[in-house]
């Protein structure tokens, strides 16, 4: 039984709070008034005997208390969502066709969970679902290929085509198990191991040539490869380092006993995985989709990589639809 004085608000608030750092912030994600937020954070705060939150600095920081109870309500809010959101289904059963293209990042979990709930949103309708690369799926994209289709974002507009943010996916250094102590070694003079590239083809390439390029990093050429898991095998073999996404190393969960991940040491390094559909949808499914899809996103990728690794909490979440 929960404490008296822990509610579901007082939880959402305390999410918002965290994702913010002021009280303005959370009331506007949470679409109460301030002191309305103020209260609730008092309440929760009062209930668990403790301080959640350094109330002394701003923007506001989580105390050490606050981070390790932060862990586990996203957890518990996130499942309660998942239930609302199964409760809820979508209704695709007006549609005559639908195809759709999904980056290959989620071929182990996510893929064939969308695929069985797409299904059986469908009645009588003709359903294609093809997996690819973000290049790949994007061209598809430009050419009307795919109704629907989710991958990295270009950044650049698309004609015809609508884009949906759904997550922010941080870089991040995986490296040998036990190689390093910190990111940092491996932008020094004299890095004690070869950075391995994704090959210059794949847009992942591309958006960390141009991270690099902007911090006048120049990293070694000897190494480039085509396949992620290939990839993360290297660096498990201890062959050399690389930069991927958090998104990138839950998909090789056989790898992860003989790799570490850290932080990049610079800011503001991160990709966007967005939906894209065409923009002369005149119903609501594209945006159902995109809301599917961030549940799914959520419960199989997200939250298992931040119980993984905590330090993402902050920089790998779900963008406002």
């Amino acid at each position: 039984m929960l404490t008296k004085g822990v509610t579901l608000r007082g939880l959402e608030v305390f999410e918002a709070l965290s994702r913010t750092g002021s009280v303005a912030g959370a009331a506007e994600l949470t679409g109460l008034s301030q002191p309305s937020v103020s209260q609730q954070l008092r309440n929760l705060e009062a209930a668990l005997g403790t301080a959640l939150v350094d109330h002394g600095r701003r923007p506001m920081r989580l105390t050490a208390a606050g981070q390790s109870f932060l862990r586990r309500a996203e957890t518990a809010l996130s499942e309660l969502r998942l239930g609302q959101s199964e409760l809820t289904r979508m209704d695709l059963s007006h549609l005559d066709s639908l195809s759709i293209g999904l980056i290959d990042d989620f071929d182990n979990d996510l893929t064939p969970r969308l695929a069985t709930d797409l299904a059986a949103s469908l009645a009588g309708c003709r359903f294609e679902m093809i997996t690819a690369s973000s290049h790949e799926i994007v061209a598809a994209m430009r050419n009307r290929r795919f109704h629907v289709a989710v991958a990295a974002s270009a950044e650049a507009e698309i004609a015809g085509v609508t884009e949906y943010p759904l997550a922010q996916d941080p870089f991040v250094v995986v490296a040998p198990r036990g190689a390093l102590r910190d990111a940092g070694e491996l932008f020094a003079p004299a890095p004690p191991l070869p950075f391995l590239r994704y090959a210059r083809e794949q847009l992942i390439a591309e958006q960390i040539a141009r991270l690099l390029q902007r911090r006048d990093l120049a990293l070694e050429d000897r190494f480039e490869i085509g396949s992620h898991l290939a990839l993360m095998a290297m660096v498990a073999q201890r062959i050399g380092w690389a930069i991927t996404t958090p998104l990138g190393y839950m998909r090789a969960t056989r790898f992860h006993d003989d790799l570490d991940v850290f932080a990049l040491p610079f800011d503001g390094a991160a990709r966007r995985i967005s939906l894209f559909a065409a923009s002369d949808w005149v119903d609501t499914v594209p945006l159902d989709i995109a809301r599917t899809m961030q549940r799914l996103m959520q419960s199989q990728m997200i939250s298992p990589a931040i119980e993984r690794l905590p330090w993402l909490a902050e920089d790998l979440v779900l963008i406002d639809l």
